[in-house]
């Protein structure tokens, strides 16, 4: 039996929603079973796994196709979660996830949906969740956790303490999430991995550093006895555009810069040259360090910045 009209309408539309992989109940509302089972046969569709089949033939799975496949086989109220939902929500970085989150009801059964999952594909690990309120979910395609959710998830699961910092700030650097709306999931998950460590990275992040190079900064700052920072300042420059300064110390008049690898491209090193020789033309000091200095040679920036205070008049 060929499809009608409307069905072949409603068919495009949820394939081109779903980046082409459906549930075989979606494909049977629209098609029946014989048509399916023959797209397949024909190799025209595949079967991905148990229950999910996607509409071309068999090959590598664009990144939203296997957050599709994850969440489809999952089940009922599964919702792309972690990293893997922050980037599906625009987060930018080069962090790579090892395995696809996803988060089902407490009252799954997380080993039953894990024999269902596809091979081939990244691992998938299923989270039972406690604690998924409307304001944690994202009705998107795929459906997710919200990016406040999702940023706090992916920093409890993350490898390393330092990447799940990055992930924080990048996010907030970014405009993804604010700090009162991550604190706001904190507050939310008692539980949450990593939560001190999430809570001081936001508090720097609401100070004004937001890069971690920054963070680590202020951070050494306050072992090391110095000022803290007053976090970001909006300088014009000699064209009116808006920039900002890593860190400023107002009353000292110094500022710091710390710099990351994109410093090291040549039209970058020349264009922190000319803002520098402004910055000291306009009377203030000026230090630059690289974030690695400050995260692995701390007692020589702290040396360094607690001299140059000094110097400006900085009396501990």
């Amino acid at each position: 039996m060929r499809a009608s009209g409307n069905d072949t309408s409603r068919l495009e539309w949820l394939l081109l929603g779903q980046s082409g992989v459906l549930t075989w109940a979606q494909a049977t509302e629209v098609l029946t079973p014989g048509r399916v089972r023959h797209l397949v046969a024909s190799g025209r569709w595949h079967r991905v796994c148990r229950g999910i089949v996607c509409a071309a033939p068999g090959g590598p799975y664009t990144r939203e196709q296997q957050w599709w496949i994850a969440v489809l086989a999952a089940g009922d109220g599964a919702v792309l979660a972690g990293l893997a939902a922050a980037r599906a929500g625009g987060l930018r970085g080069t962090w790579r996830y090892a395995a696809l989150d996803v988060l089902v009801p407490h009252d799954r059964r997380a080993a039953d949906l894990l024999r269902r999952l596809p091979l081939g594909l990244p691992a998938v690990r299923v989270h039972r969740a406690r604690h998924l309120c409307s304001a944690d979910r994202r009705p998107g395609r795929p459906p997710r956790t919200g990016m406040a959710r999702s940023l706090v998830d992916a920093a409890g699961w993350a490898g390393t303490d330092d990447e799940a910092q990055e992930i924080v700030a990048a996010g907030c650097q970014q405009r993804r999430a604010t700090p009162a709306e991550l604190g706001a999931v904190l507050d939310r998950l008692p539980q949450a991995r990593r939560r001190r460590l999430i809570r001081q990275t936001l508090r720097d992040v609401a100070g004004g550093a937001e890069a971690l190079s920054e963070i680590d900064l202020v951070r050494l700052c306050r072992r090391h006895g110095l000022p803290v920072p007053e976090g970001q300042e909006r300088r014009r420059d000699a064209d009116g555009r808006r920039r900002y300064l890593d860190a400023y110390w107002r009353r000292w008049r110094l500022h710091v810069e710390v710099d990351g690898a994109h410093h090291m491209d040549v039209r970058h090193w020349a264009a922190d040259l000319r803002r520098q020789n402004r910055v000291w033309i306009e009377g203030d000091r000026i230090l630059r360090f690289t974030a690695f200095d400050v995260r692995h040679r701390p007692v020589e920036v702290a040396a360094q910045l607690r001299a140059a205070l000094t110097a400006a008049g900085w009396r501990p």
